[in-house]
Formats: C-alpha cells, sequence, structure tokens
C-alpha cells in the first residue's frame, strides 16, 4: 500500500491517539470563525483525490456548519399551530453544500471544486472546501483543471454542478 492508502485507512479506522489529536483541533477550531482559511489540507489524501494540487490558485477553506434542523422565524400573521412552520423543516441541502456554498461567498472570485468533512462535534459539522482561481495564469495553463477557467463553469456551486449538489439533485 502507498502513503495515501495508509492515509486514507488512518481517518477510516481511528484509534485513541487519533482520536485524542481530532479532540484538540476541534476545540482550537470551535474558538476560530465560521470560514478559515487553512494552509495545507488536513486530509491531504482525499483532497488529493477530489482533484487538489499543491500550486499557486488551490485554496483551502475550512468552513463550520451547524447542527440541526433548519431555523425559520415564526410567521408574523395568524394561521393555526400545524402551518407555522417553524419546527421539522429539513432542507433539501445538505450540509456540505452549504458550507461549499458560504465559503463561495466569502471567496466570490474563486471556483468550488469539491469538498469533504474534516470532523464533527456536538454542535458543528466541520468541511474543508477546496477553492480554485480561474484567473491565475498556472491554473490557465494546467491541463487536468484549466476546464474551470471556462465561462460555463462560472457559479457552478449555486447552480448544483458540485459533487455534494449532485448528489442531492437526483
Amino acid at each position: 500500500m502507498k502513503m495515501y492508502g495508509y492515509l486514507n485507512e488512518f481517518w477510516r479506522e481511528k484509534d485513541e491517539i487519533f482520536e485524542r489529536v481530532v479532540k484538540e483541533r476541534l476545540i482550537e477550531w470551535r474558538k476560530e470563525p465560521a470560514i478559515v482559511r487553512v494552509e495545507k489540507p488536513t486530509r491531504i489524501d482525499r483532497a488529493r483525490s477530489l482533484g487538489y494540487k499543491a500550486k499557486l490558485g488551490f485554496i483551502v477553506v475550512r468552513v463550520r456548519v451547524r447542527k440541526g434542523g433548519r431555523r425559520k422565524p415564526r410567521p408574523k400573521m395568524g394561521r393555526r399551530p400545524k402551518r407555522m412552520g417553524i419546527k421539522k423543516i429539513s432542507p433539501q441541502k445538505s450540509k456540505r453544500w452549504t458550507a461549499e456554498e458560504r465559503a463561495n461567498r466569502k471567496y466570490p472570485n474563486l471556483e468550488v471544486l469539491n469538498s469533504y468533512k474534516v470532523g464533527e462535534d456536538g454542535r458543528y459539522h466541520y468541511y474543508e472546501v477546496i477553492l480554485v482561481d480561474p484567473h491565475n495564469p498556472v491554473i490557465k495553463n494546467d491541463p487536468d483543471i484549466n476546464w474551470i477557467c471556462s465561462s460555463k463553469h462560472k457559479g457552478r456551486v449555486y447552480r448544483g454542478k458540485t459533487s455534494a449538489a449532485r448528489r442531492k439533485r437526483r
């Protein structure tokens, strides 16, 4: 087995040391803002399998999304309690898709390539979103990723073109 295979296995079969390290990380992440740019991916094997390369134009962002159902404001006009629509509202979007959209809203000049889960605690899910700068010359010259520079891929996360969104659109 190669290095990325061992890393993948390490993330699947969690032992005591791994659990302790993850718990310490989550405590730190909880104190940070909801959207944080990360220097290197936490799960390099997963990021590489989704198209990440350690070169200019690729950016990784960690996004924190709150667990639980959707919170809607209570309607001001009168209606019976059954039709209020406050509780038990489940959105059609996954938390991962929501994380991708929030990352793209924070970095509007970049395009979302993909995302993956890095952890969860009692209150939040944590995702790392891979963003690509379509205007960077390094990206434009790379034949593997320069398809994202085309104007038809603009705003792909909002149109449901990422893998998390495609899964929900089926």
